[in-house]
Parts: structure tokens; sequence; C-alpha cells
């Protein structure tokens, strides 16, 4: 069942282009010159029950105004959308309560008060059920670790203790679909753990259809297998993560582990040494190459273990946004930019 669905969907901005200088400056007062901003330009979208989506840009790709619009924060210049059947930005309350935002640099709960508090007025503005409330609150502050954390202010939390505290508010009233905007952001390895694990396990056990855009491309591998990504405000790929690493990924990382007493830098014949940690050693090599590095390896050297795998999702990433904004119009046939929904494996 698709819960959401954007054809066109498109922003545009008009802003003040303000000139350097004080004559510039005094100019300005009389005449005013502006520029428009595209924010977003033309995005055909459809998310089904359930799904998990990343939602991946460069800064500035147009990913937050995306989820802005969705969330009906901002009207679109043009184009459509509709998320569980409703017109984000009529801001009817019917939608209010079936959907949430949660943005990892701008905060939902009252500074000075407790959190517990803060969940008290969700309650009333949503109309939660009091049993419901308190069940729910419950379950999601034992889950995520926080409950102990209900009766101090917020303001004196760590960024990780208030970003769990975020997502329980913005859950309690148990939205069908939620949008997250760099919900780990700023977070230690522990703590993107923990709302990684917490996410992964509240999904699977309301199926809950989440947006998400994070530049952490942990998050994205642990909790996402469907991946859009969006370039100067279009999107230029859209299909699973496995695809992505196999279309844009020119290379494979050949790990070597030695037993004998050669020179590794013997080993560069057969691709770039990434780097040598006697006695192991990374070998980027070239994708068609792989097989015939690999028997060159093996028939000149002693090798005690040797594997193969895909470069880091995040130089992955890397090259579709280089390849976007070179070509953002091309088409796989192309630069190798795959707009379009692909299957996933």
């Amino acid at each position: 069942m698709i819960v959401l669905e954007t054809k066109g969907l498109t922003k545009h901005y008009r802003v003040y282009q303000k000139q350097e200088g004080l004559w510039a400056s005094l100019r300005g007062l009389m005449r005013r010159e502006y520029r428009t901003i595209e924010a977003v330009r033309g995005i055909d979208l459809q998310v089904e029950r359930g799904e998990f989506v990343a939602f991946l840009g460069p800064n500035g790709a147009g990913k937050t105004t995306t989820l802005k619009l969705l969330s009906g924060i901002i009207t679109p210049t043009a184009g459509t959308a509709r998320v569980l059947g409703h017109i984000p930005w009529k801001r009817e309350n019917a939608y209010r309560r079936r959907f949430a935002l949660v943005m990892g640099q701008k905060h939902q709960l009252w500074w000075d008060l407790p959190a517990a508090d803060s969940f008290r007025l969700h309650q009333q503005i949503y109309g939660i059920e009091r049993r419901q409330f308190e069940q729910t609150r419950d379950e999601l502050t034992t889950i995520l670790g926080v409950r102990h954390l209900l009766d101090r202010p917020v303001r004196e939390l760590s960024l990780g203790e208030r970003m769990k505290l975020e997502l329980v508010a913005a859950l309690l009233h148990r939205p069908e679909v939620l949008f997250l905007d760099e919900p780990t952001i700023g977070l230690d390895v522990v703590a993107q753990y923990s709302i990684q694990q917490f996410l992964k396990q509240y999904q699977q056990k309301y199926h809950t259809t989440i947006l998400l855009t994070s530049h952490y491309m942990k998050d994205v591998a642990a909790l996402c297998r469907r991946v859009i990504v969006i370039v100067a405000g279009q999107v230029v790929y859209d299909g699973s993560l496995s695809g992505i690493m196999h279309r844009f990924s020119r290379d494979k990382i050949v790990t070597v582990v030695l037993s004998d007493g050669r020179p590794a830098g013997e080993l560069a014949r057969f691709g770039e040494v990434v780097s040598t940690e006697w006695p192991r050693v990374k070998i980027r090599v070239p994708r068609p190459q792989v097989t015939e590095a690999i028997a060159g390896i093996l028939h000149s050297h002693a090798v005690q273990d040797l594997s193969v795998e895909d470069p880091p999702l995040e130089e992955v990433i890397v090259e579709v946004f280089s390849h976007a904004e070179l070509s953002p119009r091309q088409s796989s046939t192309g630069a190798g930019v795959a707009k379009g929904r692909e299957n996933s494996p």
C-alpha cells in the first residue's frame, strides 16, 4: 500500500541578493536585487507502508526542504504530494495526528522542564488516552534506557540523552509515518548505535513507515534497504543499497594476510596498496581485474588469508554525488546515474 507519493514536487525561494560595500548597500535600499534558489526540483516518489527509506544527498541538496514539505511546514511552489491520503500543507489535524518529524538540530522538549512534563503536554495535544500514554512512555523509555532521566531538566542532559527523549516524545502518539532528519548528528558511537538498534526494533514491531536523512552511512547500512539520493533538488538514484554499491563502486578492496617475508610493495602491481599493517595488506583493485589479481597474488606470495569486499559506503556515496553534480539529468545509460525506482534484489 502506497502511503507517501509525490509528483513534480517543487520548491523555489526568492532571496534578497545583498551586495558588498556601503554604496551597494545604500543602493539596495532603493532597488533590491533578488535571486531564485531551486531547493527542490520536480521530485517524484512513492513509498509503501512499512518501508525504511534512506534519503541521502550533499549539504544543500534539498533533503530537509523535502521533509518540511511532506510534513506540511512549508508550501510547495509546484507539484503535488499525498501522505496517508492527506495533502500535507493543508495542515489538517487528522494528518498531524498520524505523522511525526524529528530534526536532530531542532528540539521539541522544553529546555528548563523535565522531559516528563513535556510528555504530558504531548499527551494533551494529541489527546492520548491515559493508559495508552503511560504504556507507550514506559515501553519507549525502557527500551532506550532513559526512564531514570524523566524527572531531570532537559538542559542537564547530554546530547545523546536528549536525542533519545526527543524520539520518545515524537512516538508517544504512535505515528504511522516518521520523518527523521539527522537524528544522530553530533552523537558519539555508543549513542548512535543505541538509537540505530531502537529504530530497527521499533520499526519491525509497529511497521512504521520511516524516511531518514543522515550523513552517517552506518545509520543507512544498519537500517535501510532502499536508498534515495537527491542532488541539486532532483532524485538521481532510487533503489536498493546493494544496487548502489554495484552500480557506482568501480573497485573492490582485496585484503591479504601474508605468511612469507616478501616485501608488501610487490603487491602494487596487482592494484593500489591502500594500507599496510604487516602482515595485513589492503589493495584497491578495479572490479573487472579482481579474479586475475587474486590469482596473481596466490601464485606469487604465500598467503595465510584473503578476503574481497566493497569499498566503504561513504566512498561510494561520494562517487554518486560526483556523477550527479557533473550530469544531474543523465540517466543510467549515460554517466551511470539512475533516476527512478530500481527493483531491490
